[in-house]
């Protein structure tokens, strides 16, 4: 029997595995040591100010009016790309930087280890401007908009570059959300014209270190699906059933791709009334139309948020009895 490594690999590349690779279970998740977010309030490495959110599980983020770039037509003189050899690049945590990693200890043998890359391009430029400026920006300033991605881009190569040094990564997961529950944050011509360049670029660099590409973005980002396979993308995480999933399997055609995610979180997991028996109903619906016949799928929830412990119970039961291919 494969072990989860072997297993995942083969499921990212649509190579027969033997079974549904879990999410959860089957990767280390490694954080850059670049602070892109504090976990509490405080700065960012590009001058951008956190606040903390106390309630739930708690949360980080940019209040309304806060901005590094005033001025588009003044971007040169007040943009500030961080100095990368002023990381700590021995501070190396898991998942989301809450507990220090022994990189000793990592399991590379039987693990899938995903190297976590956050605030992407278009993250990264709303974060610089505040978000409706940013927005109104991308419609009156566009190749301003596009240069800046670029300087993103090559100081994002730069982190990647670093980070491999630094830790034994199979996959870089690079985050940027493109879309709001119903549609991309822009028109598609936009995203075309500032985006998608400076993301390609990162795609490149990625693959030239010998690694996956994992593209997270939340949101409905259908327009764009087929560029972002084509770009090179490997893996969408997560992907969320705000899209239309299983018609963008079908849509791959021979292209080798894989989803991960799709449970729904926000209209299964998380909702108020539903049942474990409505999560067994929503594992076996996600199975039915990523799974594939030969790989391609990484079982998951759409989204990281708290979960009642019989929903969490009944997906992964419901997972492992729907798992298995049969060649």
């Amino acid at each position: 029997m494969m072990n989860p490594r072997e297993n995942m690999l083969r499921a990212i590349k649509n190579d027969n595995p033997e079974y549904v690779p879990n999410a959860m279970n089957d990767l280390v998740e490694v954080k850059c040591p670049v602070c892109e977010r504090p976990i509490k309030e405080g700065y960012d490495v590009w001058g951008v100010k956190w606040a903390f959110e106390a309630t739930a599980e708690g949360g980080t983020y940019v209040e309304s009016g806060v901005k590094v770039i005033h001025d588009i037509e003044n971007w040169r003189n007040e943009l500030k790309v961080p100095d990368l050899d002023k990381v700590d690049w021995t501070y190396i945590t898991q998942n989301w930087g809450e507990f220090p990693l022994d990189l000793k200890t990592m399991d590379t043998e039987n693990k899938v280890i995903m190297g976590l890359v956050e605030m992407g391009v278009f993250e990264r430029l709303y974060l610089l401007f505040g978000m409706e400026e940013a927005l109104m920006n991308f419609m009156t300033h566009p190749e301003e908009m596009a240069e800046i991605a670029e300087i993103i881009a090559d100081y994002k190569i730069d982190v990647i570059t670093r980070f491999s040094k630094i830790v034994k990564l199979d996959m870089i997961w690079y985050g940027d959300d493109w879309g709001t529950q119903e549609n991309l944050f822009m028109p598609v011509e936009t995203w075309r014209q500032c985006i998608k360049p400076a993301t390609q670029r990162i795609y490149n660099a990625i693959k030239d270190l010998g690694l996956i590409v994992n593209q997270h973005s939340c949101g409905h980002i259908e327009k764009v699906f087929d560029d972002m396979v084509d770009m090179g993308a490997e893996v969408w995480n997560m992907c969320q059933p705000c899209n239309d999933l299983g018609k963008l399997k079908k849509q791959l055609g021979n292209r080798k791709f894989c989803f991960s995610g799709g449970l729904d979180s926000q209209f299964v997991l998380n909702k108020p009334g539903a049942t474990p028996d409505d999560v067994r109903a929503e594992v076996r619906l996600r199975m039915s139309q990523l799974k594939g016949t030969n790989g391609g799928y990484i079982a998951g929830p759409s989204h990281e948020v708290p979960y009642k412990q019989d929903m969490i119970d009944a997906m992964y039961d419901e997972i492992n009895k729907q798992k298995f291919y049969k060649y």
